[in-house]
């Protein structure tokens, strides 16, 4: 399965993902923006949030910059069997590709 997804192939594929931002705890904290829809949760307790993913759903995540928090959460969910990929560049390449992004819900 793919790791990653590239921001402009979400623009288009939005619908029917489960967004979920997994942004260390200091960087949801500095940041005033996420992805609609999108559900935070602290990659470092994975372990006990991961269960309860949607096991039928394709899951986006996205932490700042799409690097090592990213590559690690989706290797875990991947190992769970669970359809998740993350953005290409984290919510920074999706703002930078023109995707839209709401004030914060979560943190």
């Amino acid at each position: 399965m793919d790791r990653t997804i590239a921001p402009d192939t979400l623009k288009t594929e939005l619908a029917g993902k489960y967004l979920l931002d997994v942004r260390r705890v200091e960087d949801i904290a500095a940041s005033s923006e996420q992805l609609a829809g999108a559900n935070w949760q602290d990659p470092a307790q994975l372990s006990a949030w991961a269960d309860a993913l949607p096991k039928d759903q394709d899951i986006v995540l996205y932490c700042v910059r799409g690097g090592g928090v990213s590559n690690s959460v989706v290797d875990a969910l991947q190992a769970k069997g669970l359809k998740a990929r993350f953005i290409e560049g984290g919510i920074e390449g999706w703002k930078a590709a023109g995707g839209a992004v709401v004030g914060k819900q979560v943190g």
